[in-house]
């Protein structure tokens, strides 16, 4: 019965706009009841999508059978119909008594906490600890596969330093060369990390055009491959080959060939003959000249290198993949750079804790999210009272990222008590050691200087008064100005072998007799 498949979709689609509008009304206070909605309106999206082209098919009637239905209802003795389709449907539920029946009204509407609705559940499972429900990066897997990568390995660097550099693929940041990237452990290091940060912003924006975003990432890339301006991708400068000359240490000593290395003394260099890494190296240098003159053979001969130009391929696209996968990283660390500084600031104030206080931060965690989700809605009244609920705070520290007073604790390790005035700001004031130190590159206390005229603002760190502030840079610029004067007033003197020196050294030279 297509009409009645027609009828049911069209109902459908009416309860799941339904359902959207009333989530969209609901603004969650906790960030997993934001997330659980969120997930909930995509998922009816995309039902809406599947049901919407079922429908169309349906109006299209490619076979003929919805027409075919219609004829026989509009011909003929309308109620042989009727008690047609009415013994079709008791002989269906004959023979499946038990079958359930779906209440659309029920399966789309917004359930009360006590009603057992228990789809917050997918969002735990989600995320893990670290994450927190998607506002921190957890990278602690990612950064031991980095640490054990080839080239690394003697440059080990902390977590929080990871965070800095891991969208780095570029020297001096990154120490990995070119022809280490091509091996299958940085390969595999690369797409995983590519795909956490693509699976992150998936499960924190359900309801971004991410398909869309991602395809762009494509289309740059390509641009960027074509005119070989992928970072760390460019045209390779070229090597000197087996004929260019090579340079023989200071011509003083005895040249090693192989080793490429030079030995001032003749014992040392008949020694090293029968090592290990002599014999090594002329095996390599041996090998490598026979490979040489193999290749300009067949390149002379007119014989076709097919395998070089397959491997060459090969390599070629493999190296396409990597660069791509970096580009990938690099765009979507940059899209979630606020997260990214988010988790730093995370793993600092993490790691002054003991592991017992992350534990009950943890467990204070699910703990407000599980009240926050088994809290009654009981009208507008409550919902009122709750929002304007003062917070117990008779110590005015400050707030939490909860909404909540920090440990007192915490407010004296930090030293958030110490005021620190600063007069170039206008005297604005900044409580805590940290703020203070960090103001100095801000914009507030860097436009304070400029307005005093004060253009080289590094060497002004610590200093908070105007005055001084005027006083030091006097200084430096007479100092400037002195030196500058004094470099062209210099009295310059030369000696018998034609070395032009200052006038004060040449003197001091000449008492010493090394003239």
């Amino acid at each position: 019965m297509l009409l009645e498949d027609q009828r049911f979709i069209h109902e459908d689609l009416e309860r799941l706009e339904q359902g959207i509008s009333d989530r969209v009304l609901d603004d969650p206070r906790h960030i997993r009841d934001r997330l659980n909605r969120d997930h909930q309106i995509s998922g009816f999206l995309d039902r809406i999508q599947q049901q919407s082209k079922r429908l169309l098919d349906i109006y299209n009637d490619t076979e003929g059978l919805r027409t075919k239905e219609i004829q026989s209802i509009s011909t003929g003795d309308p109620f042989d119909e009727f008690y047609k389709q009415l013994n079709e449907i008791k002989d269906f539920h004959r023979r499946y008594p038990n079958e359930p029946v779906e209440n659309l009204e029920r399966a789309y509407k917004r359930k009360a906490p006590g009603e057992g609705e228990s789809a917050t559940a997918e969002i735990d499972n989600l995320f893990t600890g670290e994450e927190a429900y998607g506002r921190f990066l957890d990278l602690t897997t990612l950064h031991e596969d980095y640490l054990n990568l080839p080239g690394v390995q003697s440059r080990r660097i902390t977590y929080l330093q990871y965070l800095n550099v891991f969208d780095q693929f570029t020297p001096p940041q990154c120490p990995i060369k070119r022809p280490e990237k091509t091996t299958d452990q940085y390969f595999s290091y690369v797409g995983r990390l590519a795909d956490y940060l693509e699976g992150f912003l998936r499960r924190t924006r359900p309801l971004d055009d991410l398909d869309k975003m991602f395809s762009s990432f494509d289309h740059d890339f390509e641009q960027a491959w074509a005119a070989k301006k992928v970072p760390g991708w460019g045209e390779e400068a070229p090597t000197a080959g087996p004929a260019a000359p090579v340079t023989e240490g200071t011509g003083e000593g005895i040249w090693c060939p192989d080793c490429a290395k030079e030995f001032k003394n003749d014992n040392v260099y008949k020694n090293h003959l029968g090592g290990k890494k002599h014999i090594k190296a002329a095996e390599t240098r041996a090998a490598n000249d026979s490979t040489s003159k193999g290749t300009a053979d067949g390149v002379a001969n007119g014989t076709p290198t097919s395998r070089t130009s397959a491997s060459s391929a090969a390599k070629d696209l493999k190296e396409r993949a990597i660069a791509e996968r970096e580009f990938r990283v690099r765009k979507l660390a940059l899209t979630m750079e606020t997260i990214r500084s988010d988790t730093r600031v995370n793993v600092e104030r993490k790691q002054g804790m003991t592991e017992r206080e992350r534990q009950q931060e943890l467990d204070a965690l699910f703990a407000d999210s599980a009240d926050t989700s088994l809290r009654p809605s009981g009208g507008d009244d409550e919902s009122d009272s709750s929002g304007d609920e003062k917070i117990y705070n008779p110590l005015k520290l400050p707030l939490a990222w909860d909404g909540k007073p920090i440990p007192y604790w915490l407010y004296k390790l930090h030293g958030l008590g110490v005021e620190f005035p600063c007069e170039i700001c206008g005297n604005f004031v900044y409580m805590g050691r940290r703020a203070f130190d960090k103001h100095f590159n801000e914009a507030r206390h860097i436009y304070g200087l400029k307005c005093l005229g004060i253009t080289n603002t590094t060497l002004f760190r610590e200093i908070t008064g105007i005055e001084d502030a005027l006083k030091l840079w006097d200084k430096i610029t007479r100092d400037k100005k002195k030196e500058k004067t004094g470099g062209e007033n210099v009295v310059q003197m030369e000696d018998a072998e034609g070395n032009v020196m200052p006038e004060k050294v040449y003197y001091d030279l000449q008492k010493q007799g090394l003239l």
